[in-house]
């Protein structure tokens, strides 16, 4: 929660960004790029060179387009970052996420009975499925 300059409360789905300005975390992650930096985060802590050499490779944009989303993510609340000699250690700062996990509880219900009723058929075909020899 944070308050607004016309003095409201305000709440959102990511960190209130510094200089004023907003936006939303599906915005953020609405970027494949920004997607990748996560799902290669979530295996732990990488430095900016390494996050670089993966994204140029796999998305063929520069090392300052790299630098850009990486400012995103960090100004989002995404990820954190530590200096570490000249190197510089980012990490996935997991409340964001939590966030929009919890916005997200409203509508599993769209999704979560259909997924017990594939999860219950394919557990009746094994069980009536015959063995192979």
């Amino acid at each position: 929660m944070w308050r607004t300059p016309e003095g409201s409360i305000g709440v959102a789905l990511y960190k209130p960004p510094m200089q004023g300005r907003g936006v939303h975390a599906f915005d953020v992650l609405g970027d494949p790029v920004r997607r990748r930096i996560l799902e290669l985060l979530a295996d732990g802590e990488l430095s900016s060179g390494q996050l670089t050499t993966v994204i140029r490779q796999e998305f063929g944009i520069s090392q300052p387009g790299v630098s850009q989303h990486l400012r995103v993510l960090r100004e989002n609340g995404f990820t954190t970052v530590r200096a570490d000699g000249t190197r510089r250690l980012y990490t996935v700062d997991p409340t964001p996420l939590r966030e929009i996990d919890g916005w997200l509880d409203r509508y599993r219900r769209f999704w979560r009975q259909p997924l017990d009723a594939l999860a219950t058929e394919i557990a009746r075909g094994k069980r009536q499925k015959p063995p192979i020899e």
